[in-house]
């Protein structure tokens, strides 16, 4: 099955692989519960899986405590998975083990994958939920194509996009701006770049992870998309080409734009010590990084909206809240009470403003304005006006595959081997079009 037509994607087996057979599944069923780690008798103990470390860690920690301290019914106890990709493969393998945490987060691409597989529970089983205070683009609604017509089985936890950041200082030094356009950028990457008498360069002007997430927000951006509305992969098609010769511009006729280091969020990681240790002018990383950036650099961070080439647009990024289906009902019942624990304005505005994810509640976004939050704080605001120009992501199973399995490894080498772009995404629109 193709991803063309009825943008049905994968087949369910080819979208999980080994996910879950019938017999996994009847004998799951057929087995009794068994206490989850951290159980606290006379509750309903729930496991919530996450994938993340650091300040994000240590906020969300101290929200489950606060769930856990806030009733006598629920308790849920929160174990660290490691990164997105490694929780996913943690959580096929549980799946098909008929052994999947109470709860869980996903990145937004992964969502129709697992929908497809039947793998999520619907949400409006397990009681009401107030998704009409939920800020539509980092909600199911309207994060995906079509998102307000299907069940609902997902919703906004820690949602961001990506945004530029600067140093202060440079700016102030040089007389330099944010750039608004590519022109821009191009011209800022050059005049911000630092040679030693030698030629070597000491400071590179731009750096970003050669990664799709910034690679969809560039194809946005020349006026393209990755996918049609249907699944249909287009990878942008002129646009999807223009995005990666403007990287290997930078890089390699250029040479303003750092090479890209290592893969995955150690390239993210990498792109964000080189600004803090002064190595790069200004880098694109996603808005999750605000506190942290601001909190380590050593000069004024000055965060900035991505340039447009012909149009504004972001994709959004970070995860959902879904809870696996096979789970016993009583941890169920746990995870879906702290899901509406956390969909609360207080819980998620707390979160994002300790973090740099976004609010994901109008309301709890109103009190933040009434309150002069974003006056105080002008960076964080960058991301929540960036919500003016978001692409929604199409519906469609076979996204993270395309992702994964297709685009990202391309990606690299088309940049660090300067391969040609049309040749490059002809190739990989082949494969995408392969079950």
């Amino acid at each position: 099955m193709s991803g063309s037509g009825s943008g049905s994607g994968l087949s369910r087996r080819r979208a999980l692989g080994l996910l879950a057979s019938a017999g996994a599944s009847a004998l799951a069923a057929s087995l009794p519960a068994c206490a989850p780690p951290g159980a606290v008798p006379g509750r309903n103990n729930g496991t919530l899986w996450f994938a993340y470390g650091g300040k994000n860690r240590e906020v969300l920690l101290s929200l489950v405590d606060r769930f856990n301290a806030s009733q006598s019914e629920h308790h849920l106890h929160a174990v660290y998975q490691g990164d997105y990709f490694e929780s996913l493969a943690k959580l096929r393998t549980a799946l098909a083990a008929g052994a999947p945490p109470s709860l869980t987060h996903v990145v937004v691409e992964v969502v129709p994958y697992l929908v497809e597989a039947d793998v999520v529970e619907p949400l409006t089983r397990f009681g009401p939920l107030d998704v009409a205070d939920l800020v539509p683009a980092l909600a199911q609604s309207g994060a995906y194509v079509g998102g307000d017509t299907r069940p609902l089985v997902a919703l906004p936890f820690n949602r961001s996009t990506p945004i530029a950041y600067l140093n202060g200082d440079l700016l102030r030094e040089t007389g330099l701006t944010p750039p608004r356009t590519w022109e821009e950028l191009r011209a800022f990457a050059k005049a911000a770049t630092v040679r030693d008498g030698g030629g070597t360069i000491t400071r590179y002007g731009f750096s970003c992870p050669v990664d799709w997430w910034f690679w969809v927000a560039m194809v946005g951006q020349a006026g393209g998309s990755v996918l049609d509305p249907d699944g249909t992969p287009t990878l942008g098609g002129e646009a999807g080409e223009r995005a990666v010769r403007f990287w290997q511009t930078l890089v390699h006729e250029d040479g303003t734009m750092k090479p890209p280091p290592g893969r995955d969020y150690n390239a993210w990681q990498v792109a964000n010590t080189d600004f803090l240790a002064g190595r790069a002018a200004m880098i694109w990383t996603s808005t999750a990084f605000l506190r942290y950036l601001e909190d380590n650099a050593k000069f004024p961070v000055i965060a900035a909206p991505l340039p447009k080439d012909r149009r504004l647009a972001v994709p959004t990024g970070g995860t959902m809240f879904v809870l696996p289906k096979r789970a016993h009902p009583e941890e169920q019942e746990a995870a879906f009470a702290f899901l509406r624990f956390m969909a609360e304005p207080a819980q998620a505005n707390e979160f994002a403003t300790k973090t740099g994810y976004l609010p994901t509640s109008k309301s709890g976004l109103a009190t933040l304005e009434r309150e002069g939050f974003y006056t105080k704080h002008p960076n964080d605001r960058v991301a929540v006006d960036q919500l003016a120009s978001v692409t929604p992501w199409p519906f469609a199973p076979n996204l993270f595959r395309i992702q994964r399995e297709v685009v990202q490894p391309r990606l690299e080498s088309a940049v660090l081997e300067r391969r040609d772009p049309k040749v490059l995404l002809d190739e990989a629109r082949r494969l995408a079009l392969t079950d």
